[in-house]
């Protein structure tokens, strides 16, 4: 039987019916059309569908969409502003922290999540910070100049 879920999703509240075993990233792709968080191996391993939940990054595959009931999610469609990229968004394209950009979006929410916690991390801290989150294309050397590159760009921002 379909449960109904009230959530805020970028910003905007949302009641949804779904079904008991639905996962959020079920819920946002296929409820929400919400494609930017991709399903990759569906066993929280690769980080490809991460968003934040609370403002905490999650794997989007391991959480029942049930239990997501009065919370807030923000996904990679979430973070841009009256048309211009956050940040994170901008450094990752302008550093070369995505390929093919399959791994891209959970690479962002990770990033986004990690700085919200720490916006001063270290190159090791960022490593740690983005080990739940898998890419086949860059080699990760790009990723983490990207996320770099973003510390220092919101460092001469303040």
């Amino acid at each position: 039987m379909k449960r109904v879920v009230q959530i805020t999703v970028n910003g905007v509240e949302r009641t949804i019916l779904v079904e008991p075993y639905y996962s959020l990233l079920d819920m946002l792709r296929d409820e929400l059309h919400l494609t930017g968080t991709k399903k990759g191996c569906d066993e929280g391993d690769c980080g490809a569908c991460t968003v934040l939940l609370n403002g905490q990054p999650v794997t989007s595959c391991l959480v029942l969409a049930h239990s997501v009931h009065d919370a807030e999610v923000t996904t990679v469609e979430g973070l841009a502003s009256g048309g211009e990229l956050h940040p994170v968004q901008l450094s990752f394209a302008e550093n070369g922290g995505l390929q093919c950009g399959y791994c891209t979006p959970g690479l962002i929410m990770a990033t986004v999540g990690l700085l919200n916690s720490n916006p001063d991390p270290t190159e090791e801290e960022v490593k740690f910070g983005l080990g739940g989150n898998l890419c086949r294309c860059t080699g990760y050397s790009k990723v983490i100049e990207a996320v770099m590159a973003a510390v220092e760009s919101s460092k001469e921002a303040e």
